[in-house]
């Protein structure tokens, strides 16, 4: 809720200033060239910081008479307002060295002028004025809902320079330039409100009148001004205007405007008369000043006219995202209450509708009934035989805006029918809690009496079409479905197969056969245990994954034989020396961790394949605990002997059997060990599933209460930080 309302804020924010922020950015940017112009100029003599107001004045009387001001722009030029020795009276650049003129001040640039009261009031005087200020304050809003928005999405401060994974370039570089530029930003806003604010006198302005003493001024002793002590200390850096006394009477004094205060000096003796000091407020409105227009520094002149511009780039990025997220908004062509399939989707930026859209528009044509919507839109689905999730993680491990009710609404609505379901979670490997919201979604689903799993939950990294179509492909087949042609986003490469050579095969007296597989390959080819073997047995788009046992250089695999398998059958009617062709898919989310001193593997039937590759490759070292059901001994017999030639790798061995003896299932063994399997998951250890989805769902739900009772964790928390890897079928 509380990003929900962070993200309308920033949106409505930008939507009702959009056309002000756009044309102050715009003369802005034109107004930062002003002081670079400026300072081009050749007005500013060398060591200007080391001269005093002692070594400016004689020089200046030499060559100037009825001096009224001597002044030092922001640019630290010397200007005097007197007449000169050809008797011309104006306003002059001067040399504070020698008093001699550089030039005539001139007129302001009529074109910079006009910039300025666009920039300042719209030409509408105290009504535009108000409309910039309320403007710059908008934008400050803007800036500090987007700063909330960015550490959202970045988890924490902390991470607020942290890696921003790319989306679309609209949405990736709104992100990035906002952080670079925020700083330029939040001080051109807050400036801009100051000075309205001191424009409109809700910062008062500081009226300065010095009270002196006439009757106790002093004529004696006559100094130089040369000599005068306030006058030899301050540096002509430090002076915005010296103000000349009208007369030589002495009751006519020198006026000094520093920069933090205003002193009045004895024009005779040299005495300091009175001195006042700013008000922090007339400090706060210069400083706002300067830091507004750049004027006191060229290169911040730049970063402003930069920012500016990077302002409108922000209106324009915004703008797209916000288009992507209305054409998220999908049509239906049947409603919610006539679809046999139906799709929910969770996102923040609308970027997961297009691959939900894709899976929409296949049933469509394949003249099924599908209804698509935002999880938000949970409801009772009467026709409803297939439930299809895709969704992202936003922030903290947490649920989309359009999705955040789900899981209570799930509660809530009871489906009347058993509907088949399975979750597609979108992520990025760069976040810690990977797809944390999407795992949650999972197992609220797992809980629900009516919900059966058609498939494991899939995560896809980085929005990847191969990742995607990867579960696409079994979805379509488990479904029967006819993937005839997805979008242009999950087209890939067609898939480059090797050939693999039978070189041993081992099968099972059991009344069920299973038989165990060993592969070599053709060429050279790198795999590791829990990586797919994709065959294709029929010689076409049909395609069966097998999980890989790497034993040696070798692929081994264990098949449940099927009445009328297709994968299986195939496999089973090969001989010894005979050869397939087949891809070796890499299945990184199931790779053997390579940090975890504890892991514990718990697989039934023929998902002990990967693990008896595992136990091979890499458990020197390691605490490894495996848990394994079979229906009764003489199905474990196929794997006894592997095992125990792997038994010195093993910290413990937990056989059950479900059809004989104690009848027990892998849970049962687990439940026994609670203490063990808390403690790995609290110490960083890692539990690797392998196997069917009703063992998964088993152990699913006896790990969440486990996690829940224990470390009042979900075990989504776990799953997201990559400690629950699971790979079944």
């Amino acid at each position: 809720m509380t990003i929900s309302i962070w993200r309308y804020s920033h949106l409505a924010l930008a939507v009702s200033s959009f056309l002000f922020i756009a044309l102050a950015s715009v003369t802005g940017i034109i107004l930062s060239f002003k002081p670079i112009t400026e300072k081009a100029q050749p007005y500013k003599v060398k060591n200007f910081n080391q001269l005093t107001i002692a070594e400016l004045l004689p020089n200046l009387t030499k060559n100037y008479t009825d001096i009224i001001e001597v002044s030092v722009d922001v640019n630290q030029f010397v200007v005097v307002d007197a007449t000169d020795a050809k008797d011309k009276s104006g306003k002059f650049y001067i040399d504070p060295r020698t008093g001699k003129s550089l030039g005539k001040v001139g007129k302001e640039n009529e074109f910079f002028q006009w910039v300025t009261s666009l920039h300042r009031s719209l030409f509408l005087h105290e009504l535009g004025r108000f409309f910039i200020g309320l403007t710059a304050f908008f934008l400050f809003l803007i800036a500090t809902s987007g700063t909330v928005l960015i550490i959202q999405r970045q988890r924490s401060l902390k991470r607020f320079f942290g890696k921003i994974v790319k989306d679309d370039f609209a949405q990736y570089y709104h992100v990035v330039l906002g952080r670079l530029l925020l700083i330029p930003i939040i001080i051109i806003s807050v400036t801009g409100t100051i000075i309205t604010l001191q424009t409109f006198e809700i910062i008062k302005e500081q009226k300065i009148s010095h009270k002196i003493d006439f009757d106790a001024i002093k004529s004696n002793p006559k100094k130089k001004t040369i000599d005068f002590d306030i006058f030899k200390n301050t540096k002509l850096a430090d002076v915005q205007s010296i103000e000349f006394p009208f007369s030589d009477d002495v009751e006519d004094y020198f006026t000094l405007k520093l920069r933090d205060k205003e002193v009045t000096v004895n024009q005779i003796t040299g005495e300091v008369l009175t001195q006042q000091p700013f008000s922090n407020a007339k400090l706060l409105t210069t400083l706002s000043m300067n830091l507004h227009t750049g004027r006191t520094n060229a290169i911040w002149a730049i970063i402003l006219a930069i920012a500016s511009a990077n302002i409108l780039f922000f209106i324009y990025s915004g703008f797209v995202i916000w288009w992507k997220r209305r054409s998220s908004q999908v049509k239906n062509k049947y409603k919610f209450d006539q679809a046999e399939f139906v799709i929910l989707v969770g996102s923040e930026n609308g970027t997961t509708f297009r691959f939900a859209k894709a899976i929409h528009q296949q049933l469509l044509k394949n003249g099924q009934t599908s209804f698509i919507g935002q999880l938000n839109n949970y409801k009772v689905f009467p026709k409803a035989k297939q439930l299809i999730v895709f969704t992202a993680t936003y922030g903290l491990g947490e649920a989309p805006t359009n999705s955040a009710k789900f899981i209570s609404l799930l509660e809530k609505h009871k489906q009347l029918n058993p509907i088949k379901f399975s979750v597609v979670a979108f992520g990025s490997h760069s976040y810690p809690d990977f797809c944390k919201f999407g795992y949650e979604v999972n197992n609220a689903l797992s809980h629900q009496n009516w919900a059966k799993p058609l498939l494991e939950i899939h995560t896809v990294n980085d929005r990847s079409p191969e990742d995607f179509t990867k579960w696409a492909t079994l979805w379509a087949q488990t479904s029967n479905v006819e993937l005839t042609s997805l979008s242009k986003l999950l087209e890939t490469k067609p898939v480059k197969t090797n050939q693999f050579t039978v070189v041993e095969k081992t099968v099972s007296n059991n009344a069920e056969t299973s038989f165990i597989i060993r592969l070599n390959p053709k060429k050279r080819k790198q795999f590791t245990s829990g990586d797919l073997l994709a065959i294709y047995p029929a010689n076409d788009h049909r395609e069966r994954l097998y999980s890989i046992g790497r034993i040696g250089k070798r692929v081994q695999l264990s098949v449940k034989l099927h009445d009328g398998g297709l994968g299986s059958g195939f496999l089973h009617q090969l001989e010894i020396g005979q050869s397939l062709n087949a891809a070796i898919i890499k299945n990184e989310h199931f790779h053997f961790p390579s940090k975890a001193k504890t892991v514990i593997m718990i697989s039934n039937g023929t998902g002990i394949a990967p693990f008896l590759g595992m136990l091979n490759q890499y458990s020197k070292g390691r605490n490894i605990h495996l848990y394994c059901g079979f229906r009764n001994k003489l199905s474990f017999e196929l794997y006894e002997n592997a095992l125990n030639s792997e038994s010195d790798k093993l910290t413990t061995l937990n056989v059950a059997y479900s059809r004989e003896g104690a009848k027990q299932y892998v849970k049962d063994l687990l439940a026994l060990d609670a203490t063990l399997v808390s403690e790995t998951l609290k110490s960083g250890g890692v539990i690797m599933l392998c196997g069917s989805l009703s063992m998964q769902n088993d152990i699913i739900e006896f790990l969440e209460n486990l996690c829940q009772k224990e470390e009042g964790k979900s075990i989504s928390f776990y799953q997201s930080h990559g400690q629950i890897l699971m790979d079944c079928y």
